[in-house]
């Protein structure tokens, strides 16, 4: 359901705020300013690092910050803009933020695509649909938090004589709250929260060769995290499987990439459609709209507005808002759900406003806003859609191939779409998992990765804001030995 951003009154905590942003953003006009935009942040952080069952590191901070746009016109056309951010949100504060923007924007060169939205396309989702903020996570009392890091490191170190050392556990919890305010009649504000904890035990062979891995838990509200226990399980076994790594000759054949790397790998689809890279000729995909970039079974999708129920033990119904849900976009337009890639043809672009005038396109809700500089592009949840397969399923009829646990290095060319990535990972033989694997590197270009996906998992689950199932890519070249 969309409503007008001013429909709603903003929760009592974000009063303050919406009125320095209002009050910035009148002083702007009053200094001479065509149109004017104020974002407001405030956060509360807690964070601990346990190692050996001892706390290392304990942090609490608390931030408030104001961004400000401001708009001239250009005698030659265009618009002449700056902007400028503080921490120092008192009246002198606002006033030198909101003179400071002025002056700098006096100096700068007309930007022909500069300038706010039209007022008639602001406009934000129902803030309580999307349940994004829950009081919950502040209500864990910090020797609990610290506790809850002790016994996931506990449950790790616990779980095979083959570990007795970790990086640490930790646990961080996050509020926030954010207020858009511009000249053009749009006030929209929502709160979040966040909370998660993590564990990263080291496994050690006979040896004395040593391996890593880690899992997490994490939640808008604490009553969805796992139990510490389990995350430490899964920390341990995800460890001890990569004990006893061996190299690989140099060959092609299939790759696997679990649901975790996959994630990465796949989000390249959405990189390559950013609009600004379009713009730029600086991708693969640039020229590409409504074509084939993919094979016929990738759909990939950014959606903003995603909702989930979960089933809590008492089979009650508790709903939240994904990781990368929001209101609305850095340019205060409704987030909306965008089929990025359909069936291998690229649908869309990820545009914002600014973006969208230079490529003549209309703004795909993409804009992320920080406190700072004009609008970037920026995603909410994204997703490949789910195959049928389990991921043992996919790996059954494979006679040599490659599951990859982890990825390294930056070789992703997104412009040429060369992909090089030093891995790690499990070898597959005869259709099973058969022994650990490092010290190689997977190549190959995306334009042919995406469209050699010969399958695709059911194992699609939001643990961050991106999800992709298990893919696996034929014929990609493996350099080992």
């Amino acid at each position: 359901m969309l409503k007008t951003a001013t429909s709603h009154a903003p929760a009592p905590a974000n009063r303050e705020l919406l009125s320095l942003s209002e009050e910035a953003v009148a002083l702007a006009l009053r200094a001479g300013a065509a149109d004017a935009e104020a974002v407001a942040f405030e956060s509360d952080d807690f964070a601990v690092n346990v190692r050996l069952g001892q706390v290392e590191q304990l942090t609490e901070s608390g931030s408030r910050a104001l961004g400000l746009r401001v708009f001239f016109h250009a005698a030659e056309g265009g618009q002449r803009t700056a902007s400028t951010s503080t921490s120092d949100l008192s009246s002198d504060g606002i006033a030198k933020l909101v003179s400071g923007a002025v002056e700098l924007a006096k100096v700068t060169g007309a930007d022909p695509f500069a300038g706010l939205p039209q007022a008639d396309l602001f406009g934000s989702l129902d803030i309580d649909n999307l349940a994004l903020y829950f009081s919950d996570v502040d209500e864990i009392p910090p020797a609990e938090r610290i506790e809850i890091a002790r016994r996931c490191e506990a449950a790790a170190l616990g779980f095979d004589a083959r570990i007795q050392n970790t990086s640490g556990a930790h646990f961080d919890v996050s509020t926030a709250q954010r207020v858009m305010v511009n000249s053009r009649g749009f006030s929209g504000s929502y709160r979040r929260s966040y909370c998660g904890f993590s564990v990263t035990p080291i496994a050690q062979d006979a040896d004395g060769a040593m391996q890593r891995d880690y899992w997490y838990s994490s939640a808008r509200s604490s009553k969805l995290l796992a139990s510490p226990e389990e995350v430490g399980r899964i920390a341990a076994e995800r460890a001890l499987r990569r004990l006893g790594a061996r190299r690989v000759p140099t060959q092609k054949c299939p790759v696997v990439f679990s649901a975790d790397i996959a994630r990465s790998l796949m989000h390249n689809l959405i990189s390559a459609a950013d609009g600004d890279s379009i713009y730029r000729n600086a991708s693969m995909f640039a020229g590409k709209l409504g074509e084939q970039v993919a094979g016929e079974n990738i759909t990939m999708v950014d959606d903003g507005t995603m909702v989930f129920d979960h089933i809590l033990p008492d089979g009650s119904t508790l709903r939240t808002g994904g990781f990368g849900t929001s209101p609305f976009d850095g340019d205060g337009l409704p987030i909306r759900r965008t089929v990025i890639i359909e069936n291998g043809i690229l649908k869309n672009l990820m545009l914002n406003t600014y973006t969208g005038r230079k490529l003549n396109m209309p703004s795909t809700g993409k804009a992320s806003r920080g406190l700072a500089g004009a609008p970037g592009i920026g995603g909410g949840n994204y997703f490949l859609q789910p195959g049928m397969l389990t991921p043992e399923q996919i790996i059954a009829d494979i006679p040599n191939g490659l599951y990859v646990l982890s990825t390294m290095g930056f070789g992703v060319n997104l412009v040429t779409g060369d992909y090089s990535q030093g891995a790690s990972g499990l070898w597959i033989e005869n259709g099973e998992l058969a022994y650990p694997v490092e010290e190689i590197t997977i190549a190959g270009n995306l334009k042919d990765m995406f469209r050699n996906v010969s399958a695709i998992g059911n194992d699609l689950e939001f643990l961050s804001s991106g999800a992709v199932p298990t893919v696996r890519i034929e014929g990609m070249t493996i350099a080992g030995s």
